[in-house]
């Protein structure tokens, strides 16, 4: 089995710049589930895409223009999303902000 580190301390964890002012930092995960600190600048987009796996998104902070499918809509701390698998979606930072993902089954492409 595939798995992360059992204790994750932020400042060891290593960032992954996904350029255009979006980075994320994986905070834990095994073969069946994966959390994602992802950390937006005002501006920076999460560009439309679409996987297999099921996404549930929690909002720390910032605000966000999210679209599911043909829905748009405005989130901000405290709210959150579910992506069902292969559901189009797509965030555009409005505040600078972090989100927090977790993704079953784990997101290998995000490993390698």
């Amino acid at each position: 089995m595939t798995q992360s580190l059992k204790f994750l301390y932020a400042p060891f964890i290593p960032w992954t710049d996904l350029g255009n002012g979006v980075r994320r930092q994986i905070m834990g995960y095994n073969n069946s589930i994966m959390m994602v600190k992802v950390e937006f600048k005002k501006d920076a987009i999460g560009t439309r895409h679409h996987h297999p796996h099921s996404q549930s998104t929690y909002v720390v902070s910032g605000i966000f223009e999210l679209t599911i499918g043909n829905e748009t809509r405005i989130i901000k701390p405290g709210d959150g999303f579910f992506a069902a698998p292969d559901i189009e979606h797509e965030v555009v930072c409005v505040e600078d902000g972090v989100l927090l993902d977790a993704f079953s089954p784990v997101r290998e492409d995000f490993l390698k």
